[in-house]
């Protein structure tokens, strides 16, 4: 069964949407990542957030995602658009009685650890009974996590179309990054504002084994090459985001940045961590 598991029937394209994407450039699949200065290359501690102040300027509103007569869609919707970049897991499964394939997109999706190495996989309720993907895993208590690369998406993308069950994918070979993973436990929430949706879960899963297409892993087997994964993120709506400028920023150490700037030793509890 192919299914799009985390995007909701709230957006969809206009009747004109080809219109206006005609109108926009072309997709470039040879762009170059470029590696450009940090944001602020002389911020200094003590220095704050570099925009001079003006995100303090700012006010912001409240909001209860339960409040009376909101919807929870609105939720979905301010998550989906608030909440980015998020990876996309490409993830295929299996049914109990190994007849049919399944391959689904997931946005809500996340490594969690690297010793042992967990990823969290995020089903969300609605109308209806619950999703192929969380029913294979939680019958067979396994997946394969695929990376979606740029080339991919068209494809990933069209796993959305509501296709009879019997439909089989065939293994994502096409994907540089794949995870093997065990389910270690599925946590079920039906405390739903409204009735009659599926179950919301998240699972939790244990990688057994990574695959990497071989000009896109090191001599040590330890990093993925950017250039080559071409990873794309899920954004709101249905945008999407590809990288194309990095940039980098060396991890800080408490005792280096005490010797850069000396008034941090005399902030309170400073003597005590550097004990």
């Amino acid at each position: 069964m192919l299914e799009k598991e985390q995007m909701p029937e709230d957006h969809c394209c206009t009747p004109d949407f080809k219109k206006v994407e005609a109108t926009r450039p072309d997709f470039d699949p040879n762009a170059p990542i470029d590696v450009i200065k940090s944001p602020d290359p002389s911020w200094r501690y003590g220095q704050g957030v570099n925009d001079g102040g003006a995100s303090l300027q700012k006010k912001h509103v409240e909001i209860d995602p339960f409040a009376e007569g909101r919807p929870m869609m609105s939720n979905y919707k301010l998550f989906v658009s608030g909440i980015v970049p998020r990876p996309i897991g490409f993830i295929s499964t299996l049914s109990a009685d190994g007849k049919t394939a399944n391959l689904a997109p997931f946005s809500y999706f996340q490594v969690v650890d690297h010793d042992p190495p967990m990823f969290i996989v995020g089903f969300s309720s609605r109308p209806g009974p619950s999703k192929d993907t969380y029913r294979n895993l939680k019958e067979t208590g396994e997946c394969v996590i695929n990376i979606v690369s740029e080339n991919m998406l068209p494809a990933v993308n069209a796993t959305s179309i509501d296709a009879p069950a019997t439909v089989a994918p065939s293994r994502v070979q096409e994907s540089v990054f794949s995870i093997e993973a065990k389910l270690t436990d599925m946590k079920d929430f039906e405390n739903h504002a409204k009735p009659g949706m599926s179950i919301a879960a998240v699972g939790i899963v244990e990688a057994t084994r990574f695959w990497v297409r071989e000009d896109a892993i090191d001599e040590d087997r330890s990093h993925v090459d950017l250039k080559v994964l071409r990873p794309v993120a899920q954004l709101g709506g249905i945008s999407y985001a590809r990288i194309t400028e990095t940039f980098e920023l060396p991890r800080s150490n408490w005792d280096a940045a005490v010797k850069e700037e000396s008034w941090l030793g005399e902030l309170p509890g400073a003597k005590d961590a550097s004990a």
